[in-house]
């Protein structure tokens, strides 16, 4: 697809400096970037490459000021990272929205309802009373069960499982393997030693703008709702378990398991590897270093780190005490020989 300089200007909110009808076909970084791509500079220790870019245009800052003559035309922006993250999210609904259509072989059930311009992979299954939104994206391979709601312009990927009576909201993504509302981990010790399944009855929701990797679960809940508020952004290989609760714009890195019924609060960092013990809350604005294992409750604005996780300031200082232990154990043992030798 091209795209002239003039319309990615006005898309983005900047001043041309170069010819409107100049074409553009794909976006690339500044080192890499080729005729007929577009790029961008932001930081300004890279500035030496842009008199050395074979891009037809670059995104600038517009208080940059050059001081060699250059080959390629410039849009000038207030913020250049934003604007050209702004136009790599523009570039990818793009390609994310371009298919239409109803693939064969496919199963729709007839009580299924769906809104326009939608398309649904070949294989894929959609259950009975599903309602579909406009725009909806449903890739090849992908399961939807009964009762199952999706909002306006939101992206399953192939191999994407939503269960019964789970409701995603608009404009979410759910990437390739993703799992929504498998069955939580709930299980009743029984006398001889072995244990009862306790059915799970309950349901997963993803309200608007919530991002879900791939191959992530989110387990439904015993009776109520597993919840995942707006604006959550989910990494790879998460574990979400049975009534837990995330809040607003919270984001979580891969291999991070959540127990079941955990509350987290809204705009927490939790990292990569994290282990949350179950029934906890996670008080909003919490960050929690990666590998941490969390074990209590914590505070608003709260950083922690470490297993147990502790005040991320506190282990820092331990930390250092503890890479000296075998310096002070050295110590210890020879005022313990100079003691004997008395």
């Amino acid at each position: 697809m091209n795209f002239t300089l003039e319309q990615i200007a006005h898309l983005i909110g900047g001043k041309l400096d170069g010819s409107k009808e100049t074409k553009v076909n794909t976006i690339s970084s500044i080192e890499d970037a080729k005729e007929g791509s577009i790029t961008f500079l932001s930081n300004p220790k890279y500035e030496p490459l842009i008199y050395e870019t074979q891009a037809s245009a670059v995104i600038v800052d517009e208080k940059l000021f050059l001081n060699k003559k250059i080959n390629t035309a410039l849009i000038r922006v207030a913020d250049s990272y934003a604007a050209f993250t702004a136009l790599l999210e523009a570039y990818d609904r793009l390609l994310s929205f371009n298919k239409t259509g109803i693939e064969e072989p496919s199963f729709i059930n007839k009580t299924a309802t769906h809104g326009s311009d939608i398309y649904v992979g070949a294989f894929s299954y959609i259950g009975s009373n599903v309602k579909i939104g406009d725009q909806v994206k449903i890739y090849p391979n992908a399961y939807i069960g009964d009762d199952v709601t999706i909002g306006h312009q939101t992206i399953i990927h192939p191999g994407v499982r939503i269960y019964a009576k789970s409701v995603i909201g608009s404009h979410c993504t759910l990437q390739a393997g993703a799992v929504v509302g498998s069955d939580g981990f709930g299980y009743a010790p029984l006398e001889d030693g072995s244990y009862k399944k306790i059915p799970q009855l309950g349901n997963v929701v993803l309200e608007d703008h919530v991002d879900v990797g791939a191959n992530t679960v989110i387990d439904c809940a015993t009776f109520n709702t597993t919840l995942i508020k707006k604006g959550v952004k989910l990494d790879n290989l998460i574990q979400i378990g049975h009534n837990t609760l995330i809040g607003e714009n919270t984001v979580i890195a891969a291999q991070t398991g959540i127990a079941g019924s955990v509350k987290i609060g809204e705009n927490c960092k939790i990292g990569g590897q994290v282990g949350i013990a179950g029934h906890l809350k996670i008080a909003a604005k919490t960050q929690i270093q990666a590998q941490s294992g969390v074990s209590k409750n914590t505070k608003v604005a709260q950083t922690i780190y470490g297993t147990p996780a502790i005040d991320f300031n506190n282990y820092l200082r331990s930390y250092t005490v503890y890479k000296k232990l075998p310096k002070v154990m050295k110590q210890i043992e020879k005022i313990e020989e100079k003691l004997l030798n008395l």
